[in-house]
């Protein structure tokens, strides 16, 4: 992994998404899928089952019965209807091909990855590439933004349509372009530069913004990181808040912001939101657009990815 080549796979985002865009403008990348499709799993693993646990979240809420597994996980017969959703950037991750041969011939397998002629795409039925270009940094960043987008239009496919998709990624380039210019950086690099980590708070339909920005800390400067859902919060790590420096960022949106926010400011922890304002936030990182949820699922993590490749080059 290198630090500079990571800084600027972040900075081909916008320019990645513009293709994206233009490819689901151009044709529907699940337009192959099966007409009876009761039931999706996905299958993956790191940041990959951050954007499939979101994805299988969205489906059950629109009635399709979803869940997002560790591709690790002991397997399980395929009921009837079934769709399998292997998630792999690099479509070589051993745990989710180990997953993938019991059910060759038994159910319908979509890839998903950014390396179409890679072996999990090869014993896929269908190949949906991520078309987020080569990460030469080493780190899933755009292909993280990229699955979560395609995820969406997935999301359509199944359930009905629904939001100008090309739409929504033309406005998260312009987002993330904001972001990259990174005027907001110096004044949140202290905040955060804490002896005992940061720590990542996001609502549930939004919980992969949190896992994802907590890998990229850990996996590029190699610091202390976690995620925690935010109702969740007050029952597993308000207790740091006792004993460590805590600093977080936080993505708002959930109705429990604010029960975060008054153990966090009665013990003087230090909070940077990310997207929106909160009463006792020491920042906040606002960006064009941040009051969309859908927008903000795909753009937010740039923030985190920054932190960290500034940190990373220190």
């Amino acid at each position: 992994m290198k630090p500079d080549l990571f800084r600027a796979d972040l900075a081909a985002k916008p320019e990645a998404l513009a293709r994206l865009a233009a490819s689901l403008r151009s044709a529907d990348p699940f337009a192959e899928l099966p007409r009876d499709v009761r039931r999706v799993v996905f299958l993956g693993m790191g940041s990959s089952r951050y954007a499939a646990r979101v994805a299988a979240y969205r489906l059950r809420a629109r009635g399709l019965d979803a869940a997002a597994e560790y591709a690790s996980a002991p397997a399980y017969p395929p009921v009837p209807g079934t769709l399998y959703v292997a998630v792999s950037a690099t479509g070589g991750s051993r745990e989710t091909l180990d997953a993938l041969e019991p059910l060759r011939g038994k159910a319908p397998l979509v890839a998903l990855t950014n390396v179409p002629d890679s072996p999990v795409g090869e014993a896929a039925d269908l190949v949906v590439p991520m078309l987020a270009g080569p990460e030469e940094g080493g780190v899933a960043c755009r292909t993280f933004q990229h699955t979560s987008a395609l995820l969406l239009a997935l999301e359509q496919r199944l359930t009905g349509p629904g939001r100008d998709l090309p739409a929504l990624l033309d406005r998260t380039a312009e987002a993330s372009a904001e972001l990259l210019e990174g005027r907001w950086l110096d004044r949140v690099l202290p905040l955060l530069d804490g002896p005992d980590g940061v720590y990542m708070i996001a609502p549930f339909e939004r919980i992969s913004s949190a896992d994802q920005s907590a890998l990229m800390v850990r996996e590029g400067p190699r610091r202390p990181a976690d995620a925690c859902e935010t109702g969740d919060w007050a029952h597993v790590d308000v207790y740091l808040t006792k004993t460590r420096d805590y600093r977080a960022l936080l993505f708002p949106g959930s109705p429990y912001d604010a029960q975060a926010m008054e153990w966090i400011t009665r013990r003087g922890s230090t909070v940077v939101t990310v997207g929106g304002e909160v009463d006792g936030a020491a920042a906040a990182i606002r960006y064009r657009g941040d009051e969309d949820p859908d927008l903000a699922l795909l753009t937010e993590t740039l923030v985190a990815e920054l932190v960290a490749a500034a940190w990373w080059n220190d």
